[in-house]
């Protein structure tokens, strides 16, 4: 009778497993996230400070939580930190060097690609400043002035702009960026690139086009998971929402001036 137990416990905890395993694969279990923002202290931008250096760290014109709901304090606060260290690892790795007096657009251009420290660095800390140059709190709509026929010119529609873009990013596999870039030739165009590379370093390798990003979206995870988990869909729809086209006009017009 004790043996009978025993075969029939085994078998239902078989069942069980095979159970569970079948889910696995046919199902994808959200695990919510545990409300961290009530388990962490959220700072001010202006806590942060950068070292000495070349490079500039550039200050958060808003609060973290300034752009909720789209996205948490928590995720603008790390993202920023982010930032901060990207500013300050380049900074300590051109000290002495003979980028340390260059623009970082300079850097960029002259980079030496098998240099991964300096290519890591100030990539990161190009793409971030762009990054938060270019978003806001009560932002998103439609661009307007010179940049709103420019879109409309070279993508038929910003609707059309706006899909393309979209697409692009969802698309794009692992870590890296979506631009918008100015090509050589002054027409917009998407490029994407993996890591911290843009298309600003001629030697990396760029799907698309190579030229001055005026936009981009971070794709790393850093960058949405905190928020969106998987679903990196939502994390992009969200980011239209704080796109500052009036500072990606800015950007866009700079191009006139290189």
């Amino acid at each position: 009778m004790k043996k009978n137990t025993f075969i029939v416990a085994n078998l239902l905890f078989i069942t069980v497993l095979i159970s569970c395993n079948e889910k696995k694969l046919t199902e994808v279990v959200e695990v919510p996230l545990p409300t961290v923002q009530e388990k962490v202290k959220i700072g001010s931008p202006d806590d942060l400070k950068a070292i000495e250096g070349s490079f500039q760290f550039e200050k958060l014109p808003f609060g973290y939580d300034a752009l909720i709901p789209d996205f948490s304090a928590l995720t603008v606060e790390s993202h920023y930190k982010n930032y901060l260290y990207y500013t300050n690892s380049l900074n300590k790795a051109v000290l002495g060097t003979d980028k340390e007096n260059l623009t970082i657009e300079e850097v960029l251009n002259k980079l030496d690609i098998n240099d991964p420290i300096i290519r890591n660095n100030a990539g990161g800390y190009y793409n971030h400043s762009l990054y938060f140059r270019s978003i806001g709190p009560k932002a998103g709509g439609e661009p307007k002035d010179t940049l709103a026929s420019k879109i409309i010119k070279d993508f038929g529609s910003f609707s059309n702009f706006k899909t393309a873009f979209k697409d692009t990013a969802t698309k794009q596999f692992g870590s890296g960026w979506v631009w918008l870039v100015v090509d050589k030739t002054g027409v917009l165009q998407l490029s994407t690139t993996q890591n911290q590379d843009n298309p600003l370093m001629t030697y990396a390798p760029v799907i698309g086009f190579h030229g001055t990003p005026i936009l981009g979206i971070d794709l790393w995870e850093h960058a949405y998971f905190l928020d969106y988990q998987y679903k990196k869909k939502n994390y992009i729809d969200a980011f239209f929402n704080i796109v500052n086209w009036e500072k990606v006009n800015e950007n866009y017009k700079a191009t006139f001036k290189k």
